[in-house]
């Protein structure tokens, strides 16, 4: 019976999964631990729907809890896009939307991979210390250009403002 869930072959590829689990010890002997297992050939994570295993048995009970997660998914998507100018988590809201379409969509568990990849590079990029050296030094002339700008500012026009 076809499911619908495709494999994922990050680990073949060097890819972390949608978890960062290391599927090498998912089947440990009795007795070992899961890191005497790291030899053993990689498992592949399957992508594909979370759904529970008496829904997938039906194929119209099937798609109505796609359509269902695919609304509630896409409802959050938008609550998070409305986020972005108004105050509120936005960003979080809007991976929280895509989180919850992963658990059905395979192209949603991939965009949340892709996504984890690029954070975790911008993360290693910014504690890099050649790049903090010169965030600190941006930040330095930044702050004397505006100590600048204020101090003119002030010997023109003194305290008092403008208009």
């Amino acid at each position: 019976m076809d499911t619908g869930v495709a494999e994922n072959n990050a680990h073949a590829a060097g890819e972390p999964t949608a978890d960062g689990d290391d599927p090498a010890g998912a089947a440990a002997p009795e007795g070992a631990t899961k890191d005497d297992t790291t030899t053993g050939a990689p498992q592949a994570k399957p992508f594909g729907s979370r759904a529970p295993a008496f829904i997938k048995r039906s194929k119209p009970l099937h798609m109505t809890w796609q359509i269902g997660v695919a609304i509630i998914g896409f409802a959050i998507i938008v609550g998070g896009i409305i986020m972005l100018p108004l105050p509120g988590p936005g960003w979080a809201v809007i991976f929280l939307g895509l989180a919850v379409l992963g658990t059905e969509f395979v192209w949603a568990q991939r965009t949340l991979l892709w996504t984890k990849d690029k954070v975790t590079r911008a993360a290693t990029r910014a504690l890099d210390p050649r790049t903090r050296r010169r965030n600190m030094i941006m930040l330095a002339i930044g702050l004397l250009l505006i100590a600048a700008a204020v101090s003119l500012y002030l010997w023109k026009y003194g305290m008092a403002l403008p208009f």
